[in-house]
């Protein structure tokens, strides 16, 4: 296939760069500033594979980079905290001694959150909470769960399952991403339509800042005790303070799944589908997954999927009027009678809007393979494919023009033989996300490459009225589109939590705003 639509060897013809042989410069750390560091409660690591790993995340360039063995701008040393009370002495050191410092979770950033950027600062620090990982305090009567903010989502999981609970927070980088991580970027996970997203599940958040600690949120259920604080931190990438420390709300786990795939003969007859099962159902009744890919999207899964079978699926679809179908995956969770009364009041409705019953095998075949795209990814560079993701939220009376003016930008950026694909994978009662993914040929030059696709992008977003970010976040590669979402006052408002925060600018330089919007 990659031959064929791309033009592109299959066999891997770029490689990384060998470890011995990346471009890094010495750590520009005195002894000083050693000798502060390791006077705390924390790991202080120089090496080179540590340094280069913490060089950024896992956006294109950040890849592409680390790939050619680029780390010029890696870290000048990752230091891993053990407490609290180290991350705050940390945070001082750096305020003393004019050092940056960017907090690191799970690595997982799509959007340039963790790049070393060091507004004008000495030297920089990665902050890696590797070692609050372990989950201090569960609540079975009010379901909520305490956690270290390092901890991994299969380790929360882990934690969870033998108290018959779940967090039932699922995001493509759920093997790798951390809570922190999760809170800090306000991510969604592929199963929030029913579980809800990473903001709707916090309860508390405790924030170590320059200026010292900050606890939000507390155990009641609600207040009305003025303006909710706790959302000025979810989502605040680093910028404000090193979250340590989250309570979150937690589920029980379902007894059973019901699986279901359904296609449509468009992308805009399945949206308008799952938009009529939302508002004639109710959310509640919803599948927890609620997935739909649109012609292209379900084209490369087909070819991909290959067999007798898949092709016996095109076929039956070409017949029944589906010639280019966009095709949906549904999974419910929960009680055993709950979800087959959901499961049939919402299929009922696909019914009704033309949509053809598939049956189970297609939803099993991609939750057992959900967590693959990354290393997919990274096999597809290796062969000289550009590939990349974006994505937005529009409400459903402007989904389609948005998809479609979207695809249309990214189309005629890559201009080369490319695939723009696109799904649907959040539902909310007033719209819905759409998440892009797009291949072509590595040009010579793939980071402009990238630089151009991904502006085209961003501003046919901001010219739809969508939002430039519906659950990766804002970090460098979104920070100069913010203030067509928030305003200009809304960035001033920004500026002063930060120069009250972090009056030194110390935290993450460059992201969530830009560089020059940094107290």
């Amino acid at each position: 296939m990659l031959r064929e639509e791309y033009g592109v060897d299959p066999v891997e013809t770029f490689a990384p760069v060998p470890l011995e042989q990346v471009r890094m410069p010495e750590s520009a750390l005195d002894t000083d500033d050693l000798r502060a560091l390791r006077g705390t409660d924390s790991d202080v690591l120089l090496d080179t594979e540590e340094r280069a790993s913490h060089s950024g995340g896992k956006s294109y360039p950040d890849l592409y980079r680390r790939r050619t063995g680029d780390c010029e701008n890696a870290p000048d040393a990752v230091v891993c905290p053990r407490s609290d009370e180290a991350i705050a002495d940390i945070l001082a050191i750096c305020v003393e001694r004019d050092l940056a410092v960017v907090p690191y979770g799970g690595g997982t950033s799509v959007v340039g959150g963790l790049e070393p950027l060091r507004g004008g600062k000495r030297a920089l620090l990665s902050l890696d909470l590797r070692h609050l990982s372990s989950m201090s305090d569960l609540d079975e009567a009010n379901r909520t769960a305490t956690f270290g903010a390092g901890i991994r989502g299969p380790a929360i999981e882990a934690a969870l399952r033998g108290h018959k609970l779940t967090l039932g927070h699922y995001p493509q980088s759920h093997q790798q991403a951390s809570l922190g991580g999760y809170v800090a970027t306000r991510s969604a996970g592929q199963a929030s339509t029913g579980y809800g997203r990473s903001d709707q599940l916090v309860q508390r958040v405790r924030v170590i800042t320059p200026r010292g600690p900050i606890d939000l949120g507390s155990d009641v259920p609600a207040s009305a005790a003025g303006p909710k604080l706790i959302d000025v931190l979810i989502g605040s990438e680093g910028t404000l303070g090193v979250i340590s420390e989250v309570t979150m709300h937690v589920h029980a786990a379902p007894k059973t799944k019901k699986y279901a795939a359904w296609a449509f003969d468009s992308f805009a007859s399945g949206a308008r589908a799952i938009q009529a099962a939302t508002h004639e159902c109710g959310k509640s009744q919803l599948p927890a997954v609620c997935r739909l890919s649109d012609a292209e999207e379900t084209r490369i899964g087909l070819v991909m999927s290959g067999g007798l079978k898949a092709r016996a699926v095109s076929k039956y679809l070409n017949v029944r009027g589906a010639a280019k179908p966009a095709l949906g995956i549904f999974i419910w969770e929960g009680d055993d009678d709950v979800t087959n009364l959901a499961k049939k009041k919402v299929e009922k409705v696909f019914a009704a809007h033309g949509g053809i019953r598939l049956g189970g095998t297609a939803a099993k075949s991609w939750e057992h393979g959900r967590f693959s795209s990354p290393y997919l990814r990274d096999g597809l560079m290796g062969r000289g494919i550009f590939v990349e993701t974006l994505e937005t939220a529009a409400s459903w009376s402007r989904l389609q023009a948005t998809y479609l003016t979207i695809q249309s930008a990214i189309e005629e950026a890559l201009g080369s033989p490319s695939s723009v694909q696109c799904h649907i994978s959040h539902v909310y009662d007033a719209g819905a996300s759409l998440y892009f993914t797009f291949l072509a040929r590595a040009e010579e030059d793939p980071i402009a490459q990238w630089r151009r696709v991904k502006t085209a992008a961003s501003e046919a977003i901001v010219d739809a009225g969508a939002t430039i970010t519906h659950h990766h976040a804002v970090g460098a590669d979104h920070a100069p589109y913010l203030s067509h979402e928030i305003g200009d006052l809304g960035l001033d408002v920004l500026r002063s939590i930060k120069a009250t925060l972090d009056p030194s600018g110390v935290l993450n330089p460059g992201k969530l705003m830009r560089a020059s919007d940094d107290a």
